[in-house]
């Protein structure tokens, strides 16, 4: 049960490491065009200029 004590921590500390790490990506604009990148990955179509 002393194992707890350190384990519970930590696992919060790693939990909140992934929210800031996820909050981060929503505020960059990662996640802004997920359906032309599924479009994309499908065409035959090559860019050798991609928007950046």
């Amino acid at each position: 049960m002393e194992v707890l004590a350190y384990l519970i921590p930590i696992s919060l500390f790693l939990g909140g490491v992934g929210l800031v790490a996820f909050v981060y990506t929503v505020r960059s604009n990662q996640y802004d065009d997920p359906e032309g990148d599924a479009r994309r990955i499908l065409s035959d179509e090559w860019d050798d200029n991609p928007k950046p």
